[in-house]
């Protein structure tokens, strides 16, 4: 049903050059069946803004995370006319076998099958890993601000990109949530590349590898 679920960071909604990398996600579309989703972004942060005011239940605080996932999602579709937003699976399919891009807004399809504990240590990379085993879709892409994990070297004073992490090694890493290894299923292959260079989504889904951080048991 699709070649990839590419969820789309929250960072990104600061990439300076955003609707130009939008417009290559949108060109990769017409060869590949992608998913898209995106993560909550600034419209996150509002309501972790809102939780810290007023100090709302973890329901609230899950189903407004959500709501601004859909934001993003809105945003998205509005930057990308090639692409169309979509509310449920079944329309992702359609909008994909036409080679157009399909951006979920995924409030309704979580909304009626509620798969995930409310917390915020279960954020939108928990739900993509999630929907991509709900979906069978066999390839994940976490799009981040970063070109993937990185491990310092205190004796030399420098970081190395790491082409491999274990899951293990990944529950201790802040840039996935911490409910997110226990979400990504073993038949889901995960990669984590740099999403404001769209030229590694093209290199990762034509030939399986690029510079970036692969998931591995």
């Amino acid at each position: 049903m699709f070649d990839a679920l590419v969820k789309v960071g929250g960072s990104l909604f600061h990439h300076s050059e955003l609707p130009a990398v939008t417009a290559a996600w949108a060109k990769l579309a017409k060869a590949h069946r992608l998913l898209l989703l995106p993560g909550g972004g600034p419209f996150a942060d509002q309501v972790r803004a809102a939780d810290a005011r007023f100090h709302l239940s973890d329901s609230a605080t899950h189903w407004m995370a959500i709501l601004a996932m859909d934001q993003y999602a809105y945003l998205l579709a509005d930057l990308i006319p090639q692409a169309k937003l979509v509310h449920d699976l079944a329309g992702a399919a359609a909008t994909c076998t036409a080679g157009r891009l399909a951006i979920l807004a995924p409030s309704v399809l979580l909304l009626q099958l509620n798969p995930l504990p409310h917390s915020w240590h279960t954020t939108s990379d928990s739900i993509a890993a999630w929907l991509a085993q709900h979906a069978g879709i066999g390839l994940l892409v976490l799009l981040k601000s970063v070109a993937g994990i990185y491990q310092s070297d205190p004796q030399c004073n420098s970081t190395k990109l790491l082409r491999q992490v274990s899951r293990q090694m990944l529950a201790n890493h802040d840039l996935v949530d911490s409910y997110f290894v226990q979400t990504l299923s073993p038949a889901t292959q995960c990669w984590i590349i740099d999403g404001g260079q769209p030229e590694r989504l093209a290199e990762l889904l034509g030939s399986g590898c690029t510079p970036g951080t692969q998931v591995v048991e």
